[in-house]
């Protein structure tokens, strides 16, 4: 029988050799690949687009000028609340559709090309909303914006750390990812303290001016402007490159990023890696779908819903297909984004009856989010998934419970009762600082983890459209829920993160370091991961990674190159 660690003991050799010409990972592995570091800190600005987006709508659904100009989607009246859940979650509905579509686009015509293309339709979607006063559209003219806007932000929202991580060396490949998250949150910290800012113009009653929801809406531009004319600029990711047999150009792509010659051995041993990732998932193509193999657009555009269809095919692997939509569905579910989308609306309700001081204390939560969003990144890989995803649910539900109780005793009464007021909005800050910490960067980390190799852009790929989905559900029902059931909308949300807390205790496996077989044995599928294995630990073998990696410690000659001799000579060490 092979040996189960085969694989790993190849990459484990090749981080040591790695490690020996460059030295560990940390801050001074981020110091010496700053050109990496720099380009990626420059393609984080889609994470910023996305988080801004996210957040400033919530500001701009509370300004006179705007409701003034939306007139059937009067956002103050109470039969207008379905009106307004479109208006914020047709963006969501954009980003589903721009998530599915993005897995082809990267891979037909370029991860750089396919931030282009994201980049162009975000432009396009803001210049509508823009318009929406000039051509006389109105809503019209926002809800169709806010779709094409959100098209880009999905895309964005995949594309972005796909890019970050394959031009990134492995020694700082996770805290470049981690960059994603948070300029997500500096994106929304900022768009708050914008709306704050841009609602004093013209006065903060009728006489305000268009140009305090207008602004907001169009400062999205010089970003995204940037970016779309910054990407250019930008290397092609090399593990695009490679697979699409551009060889000799991912090497001098490489040597670039690296800052080293073409022919130094630790641009030759991050080559030979790539390399192998990418035969493993063209021979994986061919095993299972052979008539998809060749690299047209169709086929790959067709391979991205066969694959995903192969994950409902087992029991194993359907176990995981639940771990990862459900997790997302709770995610969601917590009403994080309702507090995101509609923190001024909430606020109000809350007692805060003053748009600005609404206004001010939605501000607060993009900060204490923002900064909450840090020791997780740090600390996540030490503490582990499993209970930092329970005891921020359970925070959650406790602030939702309690926010319930105070707006459930006083929503009739909140001039005689200022200090409960601000109890309940202490509470929604706690509430985010819960999930800052707790399910906005781990629920996205148990999705990714638990797949094999052959699975996992699929997976990664269905989990994300779950996450998109409920969010579209959430912004939509999250306006009819505080109009008609007040309390009740945190008593339902408060419940749901509760079961969240109970399904991550009960049905999710704790991913902290384990390998791919392990997660196999967890999952129920032995066998699947180490399949992989043995068809990766051929291809190390076959293009010299292998012997490159162990360096004069091994003797590949002596051993054997391919499966089928592997298990030749364990037969003949049995009859011998």
């Amino acid at each position: 029988m092979v040996a189960t660690n085969a694989a790993p003991g190849i990459y484990d050799a090749a981080l040591l050799r790695r490690q020996e010409m460059m030295g560990a990972s940390g801050p001074k592995a981020l110091v010496k690949n700053f050109r990496v570091f720099s380009i990626a800190m420059f393609a984080c600005i889609g994470g910023l687009l996305y988080g801004y987006n996210q957040g400033v709508f919530s500001g701009v659904l509370t300004m006179p000028a705007f409701k003034s100009h939306m007139g059937a989607y009067d956002t103050d009246r109470p039969e207008d609340a379905s009106k307004k859940g479109w208006l914020t979650s047709i963006l969501e509905l954009g980003a589903w559709l721009g998530c599915l579509l993005s897995g082809f686009m990267a891979e037909a015509i370029s991860r750089k090309y396919s931030i282009l293309v994201a980049t162009g339709v975000f432009i396009i979607g803001v210049v509508i909303q823009a318009t929406a006063i000039a051509d006389g559209g109105g809503h019209n003219s926002i809800l169709a914006g806010r779709f094409i806007t959100g098209m880009g932000v999905g895309s964005l929202s995949m594309i972005v750390p796909m890019y970050n991580a394959e031009v990134a060396p492995p020694e700082v490949r996770g805290s470049l990812i981690a960059l994603q998250q948070l300029a997500i949150c500096f994106g929304i910290m900022i768009s708050f303290w914008i709306d704050y800012g841009t609602h004093y113009i013209g006065g903060v009653g009728a006489t305000q001016s268009e140009a305090a929801w207008l602004l907001p809406i169009c400062l999205q531009l010089v970003p995204a402007v940037i970016l779309f004319g910054g990407i250019l600029f930008m290397p092609f990711s090399p593990r695009w490159l490679i697979h699409h047999d551009r060889e000799e150009e991912a090497r001098k792509v490489l040597a670039n990023l690296r800052g080293l010659p073409q022919d130094h051995e630790l641009v030759e041993l991050e080559y030979l890696e790539i390399k192998a990732q990418s035969l493993f998932e063209k021979r994986t193509i061919s095993e299972y779908w052979p008539h998809l193999r060749e690299l047209t657009a169709w086929n790959t555009f067709k391979l991205q819903f066969v694959a995903i269809g192969s994950l409902f095919r087992t029991k194993a692997m359907f176990k995981r297909v639940i771990v990862a939509t459900v997790t997302m569905f709770f995610q969601q579910w917590t009403g994080i984004n309702a507090v995101l989308y509609y923190a001024p609306t909430i606020f109000k309700e809350l007692g805060m009856n003053d748009n600005s001081t609404s206004l001010l204390a939605t501000g607060v939560v993009g900060i204490v989010m923002f900064l909450a969003t840090i020791p997780s990144v740090l600390y996540i890989d030490k503490i582990g998934r499993k209970p930092i995803l329970i005891i921020g649910a359970i925070g959650m539900a406790i602030c939702h419970m309690i926010i319930a109780g105070i707006v459930g005793s006083f929503r009739y009464s909140w001039p005689e009762h200022r200090g409960a007021g601000w109890a309940a909005v202490v509470m929604v800050w706690i509430f985010v600082i819960n999930f800052g910490y707790s399910w906005g960067p781990c629920a996205w980390i148990i999705v990714a983890e638990i797949w094999p190799i052959s699975n996992r852009p699929y997976g990664i790929a269905l989990g994300a459209s779950s996450n998109w989905m409920n969010n579209f559900i959430v912004g939509q029902v999250t306006p009819d829920m505080i109009a008609s059931i007040s309390y009740g909308t945190y008593l339902i949300f408060g419940s749901l993160t509760f079961l969240g807390a109970a399904f991550i205790w009960k049905f999710v496996p704790e991913t902290k370091r384990l390998t791919l077989e392990e997660m196999d044995v967890i999952f129920g599928s032995e066998g699947t991961a180490q399949a992989d294995f043995e068809r990766m630990e051929e291809i190390n073998k076959e293009i010299g990674l292998d012997s490159l990696a162990r360096g004069a410690n091994s003797s590949p000659a002596a051993e054997p190159h391919t499966i089928d001799e592997k298990k030749d000579n364990e037969i003949s060490t049995k009859e011998e």
